[in-house]
């Protein structure tokens, strides 16, 4: 009979809904709530939800199905479960968790300390006069000489991130039961609350019906367009934090006993569903916006950023009545949907150095968030958002993705993707099959990835991101992906504290 092998002493989830939570609590964050809905209206309404469905059965599932069923099996972080595959691509285990460690975690702490400094400039709307320009110039104080004119420090920010950063030590400090799974079973109820209350509220307002057929209204003639389903493939794979080594460390912390498809599946169309509702309630308030000043929703909506910090602070003004508490309840969404991703990242990281070191949890724990804190500073400064778009786009567009590729041949093509699904299926009541599964993770999903990626590259060639200078791009965004990389080769040929196979117990 086949033995099942599984890492003695290893932590485990106290609950399967604990885990649930946990993994949703990494897949849903900030995008969600301003990323997609922009894009749905961007690319034809109702009818991006097609490409965007299509994508999550074709690709997101099947990588989240790998993520946790890899971890599952071999017990341990992204390093050691790609090290057990073969230690010639553990590398492949320690660049995501470093980009992402050292990269999004960086500049994502420091834009969860704009949304706690924004929930307290809610208390008494300090941004009324004009929302565009307290973001920019009086918040930020952005710099005008660009990347390279760093100026002061933005004390507000620095101290908003000191905040945060003790609050992702606290949380991953005391380990996975009393920490990541206490901490999101509080996070998630509380997230959907808030959200269900800002969108059922939204839609009562003047002029909501407008906003939200707008956001929903197919064009069905834009499904033609490439970029509408690169746009829905994009989405759906960084929304599931797919590619970033959480969901391989959150899976290696499962009992024997789980229910890794079923899982998969619950954790990605919560987070789709989720995303769709979320949009209701910002589109609602983008028809209000254009209700009360005349203008069309085309001049009123903006991407990412501008909607969380400009929009919605103007609409907030404006609204007749209980704007404070609107304002409370939605920059208390966008805190919690970014720490829930933030200390799973930082999970991540340290679950791979705990892996191979084997040092003490707190130790490891309390450095990463030291040098996780002094590395954000530099997103502090007024030169701060130049850094973060830069950074952000490079490693999104062209690092995670590339590990993802490479994910998907090592494991589909050189592991094979047969002997994981098989793993996979002796434990779940829910069985892959191999015309939809393996199919998706050795051809399918890698096709898309790279099709992103050469429309990244090409897009790079014709001109430089954003107008940014050639030297901010190299030095900021390739340079970053390029001294990841080589240090995540050179933490990979270090000696295991104890061989990750040797790690493995038979039962």
């Amino acid at each position: 009979m086949k033995k099942d092998v599984f890492v003695q002493h290893r932590p485990e989830w106290k609950s399967r809904i604990g885990f649930l939570l946990a993994a949703i609590g990494s897949a849903v964050g900030l995008g969600n709530i301003w990323r997609f809905p922009y894009l749905c209206y961007k690319n034809g309404g109702g009818a991006f939800l097609i490409p965007y469905f299509i994508a999550l059965l074709v690709v997101g599932i099947p990588i989240m199905v790998l993520e946790i069923g890899l971890g599952h099996k071999m017990r341990g972080a992204a390093p050691a479960s790609f090290a057990s595959v073969s230690k010639k691509w553990e590398w492949l285990g320690w660049w995501p968790v470093l980009l992402a460690m050292f990269g999004i975690l960086l500049y994502y702490s420091v834009v969860v300390s704009w949304c706690v400094n924004y929930f307290f400039y809610a208390f008494n709307s300090s941004w009324t006069d004009s929302p565009n320009t307290f973001f920019y110039q009086k918040f930020l104080m952005l710099s005008e000489g660009g990347p390279f004119d760093l100026g002061n420090l933005r004390t507000p920010i620095l101290f908003a991130l000191l905040a945060v950063w003790i609050a992702n030590w606290l949380i991953v400090f005391v380990g996975v039961q009393k920490g990541l799974e206490r901490a999101n079973k509080i996070f998630m109820p509380l997230l959907l609350i808030l959200t269900a209350i800002i969108a059922i509220w939204s839609t009562q307002l003047p002029g909501a019906a407008k906003g939200i057929a707008v956001y929903l209204t197919p064009q069905f003639e834009r499904l033609t367009d490439i970029e509408v389903w690169m746009d829905a493939f994009s989405q759906i794979f960084f929304s599931l934090s797919l590619g970033f080594g959480v969901m391989l460390a959150y899976a290696s912390y499962l009992p024997r006993k789980s229910q890794i498809v079923k899982d998969a599946f619950t954790i990605s169309i919560f987070n789709c569903m989720f995303s769709v509702f979320a949009g209701f309630g910002v589109f609602s308030v983008l028809g209000y916006m254009s209700n009360s000043t005349g203008k069309p929703i085309s001049e009123v909506v903006k991407e990412s950023i501008g909607l969380a910090f400009i929009v919605y602070p103007k609409a907030i003004s404006s609204l007749p009545a209980f704007s404070r508490e609107f304002g409370l309840i939605f920059f208390g969404i966008l805190v919690i949907a970014g720490l829930s991703s933030a200390i799973s990242i930082l999970e991540a990281f340290a679950s791979a150095v705990i892996d191979k070191f084997h040092y003490s949890r707190k130790i490891v724990v309390s450095v990463l968030s030291v040098l996780g804190f002094l590395g954000g500073i530099i997103f502090t400064t007024r030169a701060g958002l130049y850094w973060l778009d830069i950074a952000d786009h490079f490693i999104t567009h062209y690092g995670i993705i590339i590990a993802a590729i490479f994910e998907c041949i090592v494991i589909g093509w050189v592991f094979k993707a047969e002997k994981l699904r098989e793993h996979i299926n002796h434990y779940s009541t829910w069985k892959l099959k191999k015309w939809w599964w393996d199919v998706s993770v050795k051809i399918i999903a890698p096709v898309v990835l790279t099709g992103i990626l050469t429309s990244s590259l090409l897009e790079e060639i014709s001109k430089p991101y954003g107008d940014y200078s050639r030297l901010a791009t190299i030095v900021i965004g390739r340079d970053w992906l390029i001294f990841t990389l080589f240090f995540a080769i050179i933490v990979a040929v270090h000696e295991w504290k104890v061989e990750p196979k040797d790690r493995i117990l038979t039962h």
